[in-house]
């Protein structure tokens, strides 16, 4: 990264490095993230070594009213090492992007649509622990309890980065309490999660490719989504792709919020089938599909996490619920680096 550093400041100190602004920005940026991660590295290195000068002073002086302070300086710098390295893994062309992040209910019913409100809460919890900023852009409630659908927007450096690693199907297994003879269900909730694009990697569209739909909004917000169409539906028609977005009060809000899905639909879309150009893309793509299932959550007859690609699991089913997922994320960006 030093390397990289210095390269870059060599390119900024050329006499021609703002012909070309778009160049000149991403060079600033680039250099911009490096400078923090090398600086971040040399703060661990920093605090490594004054806890190698605590244990020494422990030692000589027989001081073992230190010894909880060093385990507790031990824990937490182990911890920050792990979570380096995590970023590390981070180098994808929108791992640093915000992310878009969408859960469907599936077979199952008021069970499925209980789930999807179980793992809003787990993704939400997550990325408040984060420091992440999350909005809701669509939101279709239940019949009867929990939601059909939601998408988030979460807010933060390396948001999608983290969070691509949850794109797929999410199992449940429990005792459903919407079922009077206390049986067993399972349930199914597909989550799909996308980068929100920047201005650098914004993608064309041609205008006569959409299809543009508005309606009445059918979730939260008080008698002014119920009276106005300013809910906004997309339809790409050469992929068949179609976004949707509810939950802001103006037709123009809800328009922008749903092209952004849209291009990084586009995008990753793009991205799976090799295809240099959107218009390359045709509807013999569009049937992605859910795929198959990553994780399961197990409530009874025992309780465990388990993710399927790779093998990483836990006992400790009510942790994971309360947004503790840094083990899966981590596991899954490393077997994708290996």
């Amino acid at each position: 990264m030093e390397k990289q550093i210095e390269e870059n400041e060599f390119k900024m100190a050329e006499p021609d490095f703002w012909n070309d602004a778009e160049r000149a920005q991403t060079i600033l940026q680039n250099n911009k993230h490096l400078n923090l991660k090398v600086e971040r590295y040399n703060n661990l290195k920093s605090r490594y070594e004054d806890f190698v000068v605590l244990m020494d002073i422990c030692e000589a002086e027989e001081d073992t009213g230190i010894i909880s302070e060093i385990d507790s300086e031990c824990k937490g710098i182990m911890k920050e090492i792990e979570n380096f390295k995590i970023e590390i893994l981070l180098v994808g062309e929108y791992d640093k992007n915000n992310a878009m992040l969408t859960l469907h209910a599936g077979a199952g019913g008021t069970e499925a649509q209980d789930w999807v409100s179980m793992l809003l809460r787990m993704y939400t919890r997550w990325a408040e622990g984060k420091g992440y900023k999350v909005e809701t852009v669509d939101y279709l409630a239940g019949d009867e309890a929990g939601i059909k659908s939601v998408t988030l927007m979460i807010y933060g450096e390396n948001a999608y980065g983290y969070l691509k690693s949850e794109s797929g199907v999410h199992r449940l297994v429990r005792i459903s309490p919407f079922d009077a003879a206390g049986k067993r269900h399972t349930s199914f909730v597909s989550c799909e999660v996308l980068p929100e694009l920047t201005d650098e990697q914004d993608v064309d569209i041609r205008p006569e490719d959409l299809k543009i739909d508005t309606y009445r909004s059918s979730g939260a917000g008080g008698q002014h989504v119920n009276k106005t169409e300013s809910a906004i539906r997309i339809t790409h028609i050469p992929t068949g792709i179609v976004v949707q977005c509810q939950d802001e009060r103006s037709q123009f809000s809800n328009k922008e919020s749903a092209m952004k899905m849209l291009k990084a639909k586009l995008v990753e879309l793009k991205e799976r089938a090799h295809m240099e150009k959107i218009e390359d893309l045709t509807s013999d793509q569009k049937e992605i599909g859910w795929g198959s299932q990553i994780r399961s959550y197990v409530f009874q007859p025992y309780t465990m996490v388990k993710d399927h690609r790779t093998g990483e699991e836990t006992g400790n089913v009510n942790a994971v619920m309360d947004g503790e997922i840094d083990n899966f994320i981590t596991a899954f960006l490393r077997n994708d680096k290996k």
